[in-house]
């Protein structure tokens, strides 16, 4: 039986966009009351995440109030700084127990640009950082947290994350004129709260190409699990935060085999989304090319790779899965990048699904853009007892969605 807990309910939206570089929002009312007789919601599996979502239509602004939950409001934001970057992959919440006194806060949200402002791909060298306002009254102001110099290329990709102790970890894929034959070498980079460089972590073998990530953050000690897209593997780092500063205690290659191809759309598709569930030690993988979603056991342990695990979901509803995060209430939830399997009436959709048993079963979907291949990098973190946030960029529009979810 799915959690009783688990219902949820978005109210309101604010759009933002970007006028000679600058952010500025314009609010747009609309919500939607979601109660135990909702047909969405019976249609898609009455404890859905998602399902939600995919009913957003719009209200009267008399409903943009929740009686019981005060104002529930998504922002939307452009991600296009001034140098004009595009293409937003990773996003990432900075959690609220971040080290203070630098130029990243917590609650605020960074994003990773793969494209320049030409726009060449795996030539974008920014980090955005979106600080959301009050719920009350809501928009968003974007600022550029990193900017990285060339040479060497960067390329900034979906492997973007934070670490408590003050840290900003983001993988770099970079080309030379955008397409799969000038794919170089990549690297990962660890950054400082005030944007400086304090390692470069590259490896011809373990590290050839971060494409996303995911954390287990224990403070002092970290895991760092990377998905390579180029290689088709997947390697951990055993993080250590000795005198303030992070050092690499172990890097393995845990999970190896998944299929790569080369993409005119997308450069290159491979292993990309990364998802741990540390209670059960297992590592979800979703597998770009493959189509699928995968389960590797033992990930924060295993010290051999194995051959691209175990399949925990494949169906109609994948279309070449992206990013990919563990929910509160115990499914995954990806991004579908429609480089696979695409289908014109289901465009850019987020998909959520359980990964119990020996087949996932699929819950619900909504789509983010009527154009397909807009759907990439997507986080969720909790915001209170009874509320999570979960943030999408579109890097069609090049902006991002930021919903917040009530359990009701």
């Amino acid at each position: 039986m799915r959690n009783n807990a688990l219902g949820y309910v978005a109210i309101g939206v604010a759009k933002a966009t970007e006028i000679g570089g600058r952010v500025t929002a314009d609010k747009v009312e609309c919500g939607l009351r979601a109660g135990s007789g909702s047909e969405t919601l019976g249609r898609l599996g009455r404890y859905s995440l998602l399902g939600i979502a995919i009913a957003l239509l719009p209200m009267p602004p008399a409903l943009a109030a929740d009686d019981n939950h005060g104002q529930v409001v998504p922002i939307q934001s452009s991600t296009v700084p001034s140098n004009g970057d595009g293409n937003p992959y990773g996003v990432a919440f900075v959690p609220k127990d971040f080290l203070s006194g630098g130029a990243v806060k917590p609650g605020d949200i960074l994003v990773s640009n793969f494209n320049n402002s030409v726009p060449i791909q795996g030539t974008g060298t920014t980090i955005i950082r979106l600080t959301p306002n009050s719920q009350v009254a809501p928009s968003g102001s974007a600022s550029v947290f990193f900017q990285g110099t060339t040479p060497p290329p960067l390329g900034l990709t979906t492997a973007l994350g934070v670490l408590k102790r003050g840290f900003v970890v983001v993988g770099s894929v970079p080309t030379t004129d955008g397409t799969f034959n000038t794919i170089q070498p990549g690297s990962l980079l660890i950054l400082d709260r005030n944007a400086n460089i304090v390692a470069t972590l590259t490896n011809a073998t373990l590290l050839d190409s971060p494409w996303d990530l995911t954390i287990q953050d224990g403070g002092d000690s970290a895991k760092v699990f990377v998905s390579n897209v180029v290689s088709g593997t997947v390697t951990r780092l055993d993080l250590a935060i000795i005198s303030g500063k992070p050092a690499v205690m172990g890097t393995t290659q845990i999970v190896k085999g998944y299929t790569v191809k080369p993409n005119a759309g997308a450069v290159i598709l491979g292993p990309t989304g990364l998802a741990y569930d540390a209670e059960r030690d297992i590592l979800y993988v979703a597998s770009t090319a493959d189509n699928a979603i995968f389960k590797v056991l033992n990930a924060g342990r295993i010290t051999q790779p194995v051959i691209r695990g175990t399949i925990i979901f494949q169906d109609d509803h994948l279309r070449g899965p992206l990013a990919l995060v563990l929910a509160p209430n115990g499914d995954l939830i990806t991004s579908n990048g429609d480089a696979v399997n695409a289908d014109p009436t289901q465009p850019s959709e987020i998909v959520e699904f359980t990964k119990e048993g020996k087949e996932g079963k699929f819950i619900g979907q909504f789509s983010i853009d009527s154009v397909l291949g807009s759907a990439f990098g997507i986080a969720i973190v909790p915001a209170g007892e009874d509320s999570v946030r979960l943030a999408a960029v579109d890097d069609s529009r090049n902006d991002i969605t930021v919903f917040r979810l009530s359990t009701q």
